[in-house]
């Protein structure tokens, strides 16, 4: 088995002239980047013979970025359409990753200090977002480190990365910083103030490393809802009280808050446990889990997740993302949502469906993202699996076809081939790619 990486679409990718139409990320933004997108939504483009979990084989027709029709398959004739043949995959919404670090992403392997120079952190927020949407994921929310000596420099690397990646995926970011209380603090809350300024759209931080944890969540509160931002704080979860402070004070706060990775809640007694997820619940505080691990955001290492399947069970919101992209927190991360889902139903006791709207309706919900439903009027943001079924999508998702506003923006292919075999041929073993003629 061979799975190729994320490669940037090329403009006319397999199934359509024009469906893709995919851009670099090394254009220059400014106006070009608006223009390009609206010429991208404005393409019509034709989704043939997809499965929908429902088990229907439907045609979608996409236009102006959203989803203008669902028909039974070859009910939607428009021969004038780009076409895109889905027979053989199963077409989902679109994941979205709620918790990404773009700027340490792909660190791990370098050698001595990690270089924080605008134009490395920009390649490496850049190249992480494409692995990210190579895997699927649309949107994605990266939480940013601002302070000490490297100042708000990251933070504008991510968001020169924001721009040149418009129309290929959605990238937002959460500014974190690491004290806001005392001395230190006055600092840390001035550069916060400036880094909202300059277009961070999410409030974030590590209460949990701040002296005065409690000071921090209300500075942090207090800020966002001066600015109308939501909140998205680092947090292991594993102090009751801290938690019981975070949702009495985060409850009127709109359009609101979201914690994570809160592992330290699997290590708190049942009963305690329960007490916290009612509060958060009643709060409206949502919880993204990391289901591969925590990030390094925490400088610490968990040993669990989140107890996703209690959360629920109170009626806290969960969504789950990747966290660490082969960094300090993870050398081995994948940033795949698909991996996360895979985790939550292999480990986390949940459903293939429910593991999948984790990374999908949850994730997109956090985000402050509309709803996506494989249905008229919806988004088209989208993912075609090879597959017929979410858990078989969960257990082998090798080739994937990706839709960000309504056009084809990232493909992966694998080939899977066996040997010439009596019992391959007898078992009618599945065979991707293209079988060569004989002699």
């Amino acid at each position: 088995m061979s799975d190729s990486q994320p490669q940037q679409p090329s403009p006319f990718p397999p199934g359509g002239r024009g469906e893709g139409g995919g851009q670099g990320p090394r254009r220059p933004p400014g106006n070009a980047d608006a223009h390009a997108a609206a010429a991208a939504e404005s393409t019509t483009l034709l989704l043939c013979g997809a499965r929908l979990t429902d088990g229907r084989t439907v045609d979608v027709r996409l236009g102006g970025g959203r989803i203008q029709a669902v028909g039974t398959a070859g009910s939607l004739p428009s021969p004038a359409l780009a076409r895109v043949d889905l027979g053989g995959y199963l077409l989902l919404p679109a994941p979205a990753e709620p918790h990404a670090h773009g700027d340490t992403a792909l660190t791990a392997d370098g050698e001595g200090p990690v270089s924080y120079a605008t134009d490395e952190v920009q390649r490496r927020a850049t190249e992480a977002a494409l692995l990210q949407l190579g895997h699927g994921a649309t949107a994605v929310r990266s939480h940013v480190r601002i302070g000490d000596v490297h100042g708000l420099g990251p933070l504008e690397a991510v968001l020169q990365a924001r721009r040149s990646l418009r129309g290929l995926t959605d990238l937002t970011t959460v500014a974190v910083p690491r004290l806001l209380t005392g001395a230190a603090g006055a600092d840390g809350l001035a550069m916060l103030r400036d880094a909202v300024k300059m277009g961070a759209s999410v409030i974030g931080g590590c209460p949990d490393l701040d002296p005065d944890p409690t000071g921090f969540l209300e500075a942090v509160l207090e800020l966002a809802a001066e600015h109308g931002c939501p909140v998205d704080l680092h947090t292991d979860g594993d102090d009751p009280g801290r938690l019981a402070r975070l949702a009495a004070m985060a409850g009127g706060l709109r359009p609101g808050v979201t914690i994570g990775p809160c592992g330290g809640l699997s290590r708190l007694p049942l009963d305690v446990a329960h007490r916290a997820a009612d509060q958060l619940a009643a709060a409206g505080v949502r919880v993204t889990c990391l289901p591969q691990g925590d990030c390094a955001a925490l400088e610490r290492r968990g040993l669990r997740t989140a107890p996703v399947r209690l959360l629920r069970a109170a009626g806290v919101r969960v969504a789950a993302g990747s966290g660490a992209l082969r960094d300090a927190g993870n050398p081995v991360g994948r940033g795949d949502p698909l991996e996360a889902a895979f985790l939550l139903a292999s480990q986390g006791g949940l459903r293939a469906p429910e593991a999948y709207a984790s990374v999908s309706g949850a994730a997109r919900e956090v985000m402050g993202l509309p709803e996506v439903r494989v249905e008229a009027g919806f988004p088209a943001e989208l993912l075609a699996v090879r597959g017929d079924r979410i858990a078989g999508v969960l257990s082998l998702a090798y080739s994937r076809i990706v839709i960000h506003r309504g056009r084809v923006v990232a493909r992966t292919s694998a080939v899977r081939e066996y040997c010439d075999s009596a019992v391959a041929v007898a078992l009618d073993l599945p065979r991707q790619g293209r079988v060569e003629p004989g002699p």
